[in-house]
């Protein structure tokens, strides 16, 4: 992939997260975006980020003392971790539900 097409495929997985974040109270999860970057800051002050990695031509998450890098995956269609392939989506989605105590979901962009 070129840095041209990292870039849109980049921009658009933060955009759709930073809409997928607008749906929740901000007094239970509010966030904020940047140039390349997605936070996320809950009630009790944790922060959760996603950005952009330009140079690796990836997506970082990080959760509490947990990190992710993610790559795009052509034929799935989905940024997948670049150790065992989950999708991230599904990982922020699953850390922001035990975050909160209750389920939450983010489909696919």
């Amino acid at each position: 992939m070129d840095a041209q097409e990292y870039l849109r495929r980049a921009d658009a997985c933060l955009e759709h997260v930073a809409r997928w974040l607008e749906e929740f109270d901000p007094d239970e999860v509010d966030y904020a975006t940047s140039d390349g970057v997605v936070t996320l800051e809950f009630a009790d002050r944790a922060r959760f980020v996603l950005n952009r990695q330009a140079g690796a031509s990836q997506m970082w998450f990080a959760a509490g003392a947990r990190d992710w890098h993610y790559d795009w995956d052509a034929d799935a269609g989905s940024w997948r971790d670049d150790r065992d392939g989950h999708d991230l989506y599904a990982r922020i989605a699953e850390v922001v539900s035990d975050k909160l105590g209750r389920r939450v979901g983010l489909e696919p962009a």
